[in-house]
């Protein structure tokens, strides 16, 4: 596991250098969650671009929720998930906290079919061993619930040494200069933090983003915390990878901190 996780990465730990120093306030990400094979890569400069600035003490992660099971947002039980590594518990403290500021629901119903979260966790135990995770999945929401939820999770988080990333796929299925058009157009609501264009080019265009409400909830809370410094890390299809332009599925990741920390 170590190979594929490096061959994603591009470098191993020891080839990307020391880690930057530990977080002082949040770092926001969004990364893609489909096989290694595919989004391995996409997933990798979201890593490495968070390795170089600095180390979270948790993260709290924003998935997907494929199935429908569970409430709009909900978090898994306090308890510890395996990986490959080994085991990476789940923060219980902060997990009660974000229920209580979001409505989310504590349950681990809605992960016993779902990979967005678990994808996540090889890349954080490689990188970081078996630091604390908050794991949510979020089914679409609206605007107005969006708002709420984010500006929840901001006032739990300002200014604490955590990254907070977002775990979705882009266009599904169609072809690869399509998707590739219609999921820039969707990022550069994304990076601009503007969560009605967002919410509104996606039913204007019927984009077939798998996870609308995980990235409406994380602009919410990133525009919340001011993670206004945004930037495109790399975005590729599926297409480019396996050859086959006719339906592909993209994959993006990208970076989110303060504009003070960068200014």
């Amino acid at each position: 596991m170590a190979r594929e996780i490096e061959r994603c990465l591009g470098k191993s730990r020891e080839e990307l250098g020391p880690a930057g120093p530990p977080l002082i306030q949040p770092v926001g990400l969004i990364l893609p969650h489909a096989g290694y094979r595919y989004s391995g890569t996409v997933a990798g400069a979201g890593y490495r671009a968070l390795w170089q600035i600095g180390r979270p003490e948790v993260a709290v992660i924003l998935g997907t929720n494929h199935t429908g099971l569970g409430s709009p947002v909900s978090l898994a039980e306090p308890g510890e998930w395996e990986t490959p590594f080994g085991t990476m518990p789940i923060h219980g403290e902060l997990t009660r906290a974000l229920a209580r500021a979001t409505g989310a629901e504590i349950t681990d119903t809605p992960f016993l079919e779902e990979h967005s979260v678990e994808v996540q966790l090889p890349f954080l135990h490689y990188l970081y061993g078996a630091i604390p995770v908050v794991a949510g999945v979020v089914q679409p929401l609206s605007l107005r619930e969006a708002e709420a939820a984010g500006a929840g999770i901001a006032q739990v988080l300002p200014k604490k040494p955590v990254a907070i990333l977002c775990s979705t796929d882009f266009t599904h299925y169609e072809p690869h200069e399509v998707a590739k058009e219609k999921d820039l157009l969707a990022l550069q609501y994304i990076l601009d933090l503007d969560l009605q264009g967002f919410l509104e080019v996606v039913r204007a265009r019927r984009l077939t983003i798998c996870g609308v409400g995980a990235l409406a909830l994380f602009i919410a809370a990133a525009k919340n915390l001011n993670l206004r410094a945004a930037q495109l890390l790399l975005y590729r299809t599926s297409g480019e990878i396996a050859g086959m332009m006719d339906q592909v599925v993209g994959y993006a990741s990208a970076i989110f901190r303060e504009v003070s920390e960068v200014a």
